[in-house]
């Protein structure tokens, strides 16, 4: 069965490292068949003072550089370019035209911030021990994907790591199923894809992203899905795609939606 990755990033992303070349050697020896580098888009000096979550805008075309030369040095593999993209809702102080975009054959949308706050970084979780913090923060964050995942002027190809917000293992004091209805809902009202994300596996919360009770409301509302390790070293390019795939077909999904280099969509049927 093809194994595909639709999400990973390089030295380029100041948190990521290896070369975009060792990359791609990984992918192929491991039998991929799609690998899709999504470096994060850049974020402005007020959301991304020291370089640290996103690309710098001077090396993006560097970027566009190697993953185009490890494409041509791949051929039995298709190597895409993409971006993971942040949604910053109303905050957002960035000049995003779509046009820009088009280049990309995927780009990831994903929530990382809740009205400024990096929730999903260590050196800020703080911000989650207070008093009643994990039911306004799901909740605000629900509200904020939801946003993103139906907002048609977004250049969003697949929502990523849908539930994000569990990362280090938090959770709200009520039952999340009806926040998990309104995000598939809210996807399915788009057309986009999610993705299964396996790097949740090696966070607090100790489980792939999305939960298996959100990835059943995706399947039920036809949402497809695809699969990506987040990767951030070389070593993890490949890193629990199979156990992707079985947690898509647990949910109820018979097949892997993949995008390609002209920017369609195909499919994997799980074996």
């Amino acid at each position: 069965m093809e194994l595909v990755n639709t999400h990973c990033h390089s030295h380029f992303c100041g948190h990521g490292e290896g070369e975009v070349a060792q990359y791609a050697a990984e992918a192929r020896k491991a039998g991929l068949t799609t690998l899709a580098f999504t470096e994060h888009y850049p974020l402005s000096s007020a959301f991304d003072p020291d370089g640290y979550l996103s690309v710098p805008a001077s090396q993006m075309e560097a970027y566009h550089r190697d993953v185009a030369q490890a494409a041509q040095d791949c051929p039995s593999m298709d190597v895409l370019l993409g971006v993971e993209l942040d949604y910053l809702g109303a905050l957002e102080d960035r000049r995003l035209d779509q046009v820009d975009f088009g280049r990309y054959a995927i780009v990831l949308g994903s929530v990382h911030f809740v009205d400024g706050w990096a929730f999903d970084d260590p050196a800020q979780k703080g911000r989650w021990l207070e008093p009643g913090a994990p039911d306004a923060i799901w909740r605000r964050y629900v509200e904020l994907w939801c946003d993103a995942a139906s907002d048609a002027r977004q250049p969003f190809t697949a929502m990523s790591h849908p539930d994000l917000a569990k990362k280090f293992g938090y959770y709200p004091s009520f039952g999340l199923a009806p926040l998990y209805e309104q995000m598939a809902e809210a996807v399915a009202s788009s057309g986009r894809m999610i993705e299964v994300n396996t790097s949740g596996s090696y966070y607090a919360c100790a489980e792939m992203f999305p939960s298996p009770g959100l990835l059943r409301a995706f399947c039920r509302a036809g949402v497809p899905a695809t699969v990506g390790t987040d990767a951030h070293a070389p070593a993890n390019v490949a890193r629990d795609i199979r156990k992707g795939y079985r947690a898509l077909y647990e949910a109820g999904y018979r097949a892997v939606t993949v995008p390609t280099p002209t920017g369609d969509r195909r499919s994997i049927t799980i074996e």
